[in-house]
């Protein structure tokens, strides 16, 4: 199919209210929703504590961090898949080629992202701000809750960037989830069958709503963020 006309059949998909399309999207925000949450809080309590603390190894733990964030999708899936399947330690859920299995995956993916950019915005914090809170009075936890709206931009950010991780990524939900119609089939598993089929319509239209959500979380970013200031501006 010539790509003008895949791109006008892609259109027709979306305005239309394609059942089974519009399907995979609510399959894909769901399972990247629910694993988003699951996984920020302990993840920024993580990312907070490893930037706040000095404990022996903490070097090591940064590292490990940092290191994780480049593992591959796939080798999640395949690791989640050995430890859900029928004799695996945890087959007993029967999660494997099941919604609750890509959420456990996305929760997986999501973590390392989280935490990294939580630590880094805390690093990057004037620690004068937790040194006030704390002669004060405060508590450490209020300290850390007085340290993370400091950076709060950057826990969004951390989301942000934790959302667009997860409902991209195609290994783990495609070894995890199984690409099940209507069951277990997302954006990114089902760009990859339509186009393996030579479908090129309904990938295009998917490929679409992938680009119009990273403008839209992006765009809510920067409106909280407000007016972006040039470095070295003339006031």
């Amino acid at each position: 199919m010539p790509l003008l006309d895949a791109t006008r059949s892609a259109f027709a998909l979306l305005l239309s209210g394609d059942a089974a399309l519009w399907g995979i999207v609510w399959v894909s925000l769901k399972t990247s929703v629910l694993g988003l949450l699951l996984a920020s809080a302990p993840a920024v309590l993580l990312g907070y504590a490893i930037a706040s603390y000095r404990f022996p190894g903490r070097r090591i733990a940064i590292w490990l961090v940092q290191a994780s964030l480049s593992l591959p999708t796939v080798l999640i899936g395949l690791l989640l898949y050995l430890l859900l399947s029928r004799h695996g330690p945890w087959g007993s859920l029967h999660w494997l080629f099941s919604q609750p299995g890509i959420v456990l995956g996305q929760c997986v993916i999501a973590t390392p992202v989280l935490v990294a950019f939580t630590l880094a915005a805390v690093q990057a914090l004037d620690p004068r701000y937790a040194e006030t809170a704390i002669a004060l009075g405060a508590s450490r936890w209020r300290t850390m809750f007085t340290v993370l709206r400091e950076v709060r931009f950057g826990v969004v950010a951390a989301l942000i960037s934790g959302f667009g991780r997860v409902i991209s990524e195609v290994g783990c939900a495609l070894m995890v989830g199984g690409n099940i119609a209507g069951q277990t089939r997302t954006i990114t598993t089902a760009i990859a069958l339509e186009t393996s089929k030579g479908e090129f319509a309904q990938g295009i239209a998917l490929g679409m709503v992938l680009v119009a959500l990273a403008l839209l979380m992006n765009g809510a970013l920067m409106l909280l963020q407000g007016e972006p200031r040039a470095a070295g501006a003339v006031q």
